[in-house]
């Protein structure tokens, strides 16, 4: 029993002062054979966020990655007046300790086209720190030379819809494991809308809905392990919208942008 509080204590430790580092881990039976999503470990995902309206509608996630900035995607439109949810599994219970913060500055990439959806990224600092602890704590990100290669198996979270005709995004948070695609590979399905600053996961039967595809998915964390710490490589920001699982799922490529959010937290 000392033994497993000491263990407890540690991983709260790791959880409190590194990145990546959940206190309550994840447990993904996909990362082995491909899912299309399931039901997550509560607060097993601590970055993930709830981006609501004032009315309480989720319409986009997003990642946690310092007690003061979150990443988003830049077509989620962040404004001012939304909120950010920190804490959530259940949207649809009111007994959860969660943390709603106010959004004090929006910073929208400058190359940000919603036309091709390059720079599809957008950082919010909060009005207040968040507090870290047990379910809340910072992603890692990845750094501009590292590499995750095609092939690699990585996992996305969110609230998105679990099927393109489903009448309501579902209330616990889900979770699916992906590979990743070369960009080579995925311009296969998608051409020459691919770019550089675009990675690509899913596809053959393993892309869902809740990836990157159905509303509510848009701006939250594709994160792959880097020397045992889970990295945000990408964030979610588009696909079939039919919810095709031959079909992968398009996301801001993090190494591409993380020069851009380098500075803009510096300077802000």
């Amino acid at each position: 029993m000392a033994a497993l509080w000491i263990l407890s204590c540690l991983a709260f430790v790791a959880a409190a002062h590194g990145c990546g580092s959940p206190a309550i881990p994840p447990v993904i039976t996909g990362y082995s054979r491909i899912v299309n999503g399931e039901e997550a470990v509560p607060h097993s995902w601590p970055w993930q966020v709830s981006l609501q309206d004032y009315t309480g509608f989720h319409f986009c996630g997003g990642s946690l990655i310092n007690e003061n900035w979150v990443v988003t995607a830049a077509h989620c439109n962040v404004k001012t007046s939304h909120r950010v949810i920190l804490g959530e599994h259940d949207r649809s219970s009111n007994a959860e300790d969660i943390q709603v913060m106010r959004v004090g500055k929006v910073f929208k990439h400058p190359r940000y086209n919603g036309f091709t959806i390059n720079n599809d990224i957008l950082l919010i600092r909060l009005a207040s720190p968040a507090q870290l602890g047990l379910r809340v704590s910072p992603v890692c990100v990845a750094e501009s030379g590292d590499n995750f290669p095609g092939g690699m198996k990585c996992v996305t979270t969110g609230w998105g819809l679990t099927r393109h005709n489903a009448p309501d995004t579902p209330a616990l948070l889900q979770q699916a494991a992906l590979p990743l695609l070369t960009n080579e590979q995925c311009r296969r399905y998608w051409g020459n809308k691919i770019s550089d600053l675009m990675i690509c996961a899913g596809a053959s039967g393993a892309s869902s809905c809740m990836v990157g595809e159905g509303l509510g998915d848009s701006g939250g964390p594709l994160v792959c392990q880097k020397a045992g710490a889970w990295t945000l490589v990408g964030i979610v920001s588009w696909g079939s919208g039919t919810c095709t699982p031959s079909m992968p799922g398009v996301y801001a490529r993090v190494t591409e942008l993380r020069a851009w959010m380098d500075q803009t937290i510096a300077s802000n």
